[in-house]
């Protein structure tokens, strides 16, 4: 059966409060390398089919369930068979 990944990300212009604590974190342990870092979300979507009706609806879902549009852009929509 296939499965529909679907990313959600904050909104670039928002504050990350986990990114900036995990930035902070390797920052203390030392490790060097990495100007910033942003947390979101992933949705793996088990389906029996990923035709165009599933995936407009996954769509949807996306927009209305999955993220808040207010703060989260919903950044990926990918079927991994």
């Amino acid at each position: 059966m296939p499965t529909i990944v679907v990313d959600v990300m904050p909104k670039a212009e928002l504050l990350d409060p986990q990114g900036k604590a995990v930035a902070g974190a390797l920052a203390r342990l030392g490790v060097d390398g990495f100007s910033g870092v942003r947390i979101g979300k992933r949705f793996e979507l088990t389906v029996e089919r990923a035709d165009d009706a599933t995936l407009e609806t996954v769509k949807k879902l996306a927009d209305e369930i999955l993220s808040n549009a207010v703060i989260e852009d919903v950044v990926g929509i990918e079927v991994v068979e």
